[in-house]
Formats: structure tokens, sequence, C-alpha cells
């Protein structure tokens, strides 16, 4: 039996792997294509818009993924089933749940890749891509480095570790300087909210040097006049979605010591942890599809149909997604429910498959 779950799995695997390289190239040349129109502002060249593109594969992977698998489950098994292989399996005796606990271990092999690349390749990626594409495209940001945000502010210097949605910003480091250039003062914040027309800084650190020597002091909060305004900050936003898990779980306890609302968040890290299953719910769903259509069923014809699911599984989860934060939907609903649907439609299939 290992023999024919390594044969089943192999072909899914194999066609799932070649479909997924198909479809990244073609959404790596658009995405590529429309990189081109900034070519030429500021310092982004060609080769920068490259890289751009290049880094955000990882990424872009991760969400092709479940379409992939969907889409090579349904070559692989169909070929296996237009081969007549599947039926001299089932001849042999081997029963149709065997049948499919050999296309979930290869399900099971996929969700594991999935869930690597969203979570060590996919975040790193994209920061570095999104730094090297602000990084030329602006005038005003100093540059971005493993340490976050570095700008000039007037005569200080400001380190900026992580710039969030809403206009949040956390862990501040302020440096000023006098016109002799000699260090006068750092200040620390924990977070900062931009509210009115200035920033207000929380949970602040301030030591001041002169002459005499340093004096510490700390602050619940103060205003902070500041040039970075938040439409400059926009440009190098960290998204939720592009956060790791650790970093979600380690910004919504952030939130709840300070009251804020971490729904965003929430719903980010369900779809992290549920997102890498809906690979095993489409690897399953090809199965009662592939054994239920009949062999003169062409290869374009899978193609079209697993393209049509998969694009409307896509679709159907970034509904959920926004829907669930609009109607205040749990999160774990609505970034597991569109998963849970396809699992559900998949088990009746397969129910009513001999």
């Amino acid at each position: 039996m290992k023999i024919l779950d390594r044969y089943i799995g192999w072909t899914i695997v194999s066609t799932t792997l070649t479909v997924l390289v198909v479809l990244a190239a073609i959404f790596t040349f658009f995405g590529f294509i429309d990189q081109l129109e900034d070519v030429g502002r500021g310092a982004y060249t060609v080769w920068k818009a490259a890289g751009f593109v290049a880094l955000n594969t990882p990424g872009l992977t991760y969400q092709l993924f479940p379409m992939a698998a969907l889409i090579g489950a349904l070559l692989g098994f169909g070929t296996l089933m237009r081969n007549g292989e599947i039926t001299v399996i089932r001849v042999a005796g081997v029963s149709k749940a065997r049948v499919v606990g050999a296309v979930l271990k290869a399900g099971l092999v996929m969700l594991t890749v999935v869930f690597l690349v969203g979570e060590l390749l996919a975040p790193p990626a994209e920061r570095i891509a999104r730094d090297l594409r602000n990084n030329a495209l602006s005038e005003h940001v100093s540059f971005q480095s493993e340490h976050g945000f570095w700008s000039r502010d007037g005569l200080s210097y400001v380190n900026i570790r992580q710039i969030l949605p809403g206009d949040q910003l956390r862990e501040i480091y302020i440096y000023e300087f006098d016109d002799l250039n000699r260090l006068k003062a750092s200040t620390y914040a924990e977070s900062a909210r931009y509210e009115g027309q200035d920033w207000v800084l929380k949970n602040i650190s301030r030591t001041e040097i002169d002459d005499e020597g340093l004096r510490a002091s700390h602050l619940a909060q103060a205003p902070w006049d500041s040039r970075l305004k938040p439409e400059l900050l926009a440009m190098v936003t960290i998204e939720p979605a592009s956060l790791d898990v650790l970093s979600l779980v380690s910004y919504m306890r952030f939130l709840a010591r300070n009251g804020e609302d971490s729904e965003r968040y929430e719903h980010a890290l369900w779809t992290k942890l549920t997102y890498p299953l809906a690979t095993v719910v489409m690897v399953l769903l090809a199965v009662p599809m592939v054994l239920r259509a009949e062999r003169t069923v062409t290869v374009g014809q899978r193609v079209l149909v697993g393209a049509l699911i998969g694009l409307g599984f896509h679709l159907l989860n970034q509904a959920a997604g926004h829907l669930g934060v609009v109607y205040a939907v749990p999160p774990f609903w609505s970034a597991a429910g569109p998963g849970l649907l396809m699992l559900a439609v998949a088990g009746v299939l397969l129910a009513r498959t001999p």
C-alpha cells in the first residue's frame, strides 16, 4: 500500500507543482508589466522592478497554491482515471476510502509546504520587496533596514520599528541633535497614533543630555510635532496579511493591553492558520469530480473547471474577510468559512460517489 500511496501522491504533487509554476509565471509576468509604469520615477529601474516582482513570488505562490492544487489534482488524478489505472486499483480490492487516503496524504504534504512558504519565506521577502520599491521611488525615506524605518525629521533622526494600518506606529526611537550635530536627547515611545493634526506618543521614556549630565523622565503620553505625516508613512505600512503568525500574536497582545480593537489582526491570524488547509480541501474535492466524470473529459475541460472553482474560492475568501469586518462576524468564521464550505461540498460529493 505504501507503493500505491507514493504513486498516487507523486502523480498529484508533480502535476500540482507544474501547474503552480505555470500560474506563478503568468501572474509574475503581468506583475512585472504593471511595475514598468513606475520605471523612471526616482531611482526605480527595470532591474529594481524585476527584483520587486521576484521577491513577491513566494507570497504569490502562497496565494495560488489552493487553485494549483485543485487543477493539479484534477489533471493528475484524471490522468490515472483516463489510463484505467484507478479502475484497476479498485478492481484489485482497494476501497474508495483507501484511494482518498492516498490523495489526502499528498494534500498534507502540500499543506506543510504552503504553511512554510507563507510563514518563513513570504513575509521577509515581501518586506524586502516593499523596502526596495519604496526607497527607489521616495525622496523622503532615508532607508529601510532590518531594524525598521529610518528618516531624518528636521534636526532629529527617527527609527520606527513597525508602521501599521490605522495611522499607528510601534516602537519609536527619536534622536534629537543640536545645531552642532551633538546628541541632546533621545526618546523612546512604545506606540503612537495620529490624532487630529499631530502624532501622540504613548508610554514614553526620554533622556536629555547637557553639560550637567543626563536627565531621565517618563510620560504616559505627549504630542509629537513631526514632519512625518501618515501620507508618507502609508508607503511602508505593514498590512496584517504580511505579518507572520508570531508577529500577529504579539501585536494582538499589544492591542489588548492598550484596550484597542484587534479584529483585523485576529482575522489575519486565523487566515494564516486555516488557508493552508484549503490546499487539502481542494485536493479532496478533485477526487469525486474525477470519479464522477466521464473518461472522455479533456485536459482543457479539467483545467477550465479547476480554474473557475479555484478563482471562485479565492474571491469568496476575499469577500468573507471584508464582510466579516463590516458585519462583525467572529474572525474564525470569516477566515475559515469558505474553506469549511468547500470541505462540506467535497464531503457530500465523496459520499455520493460510488
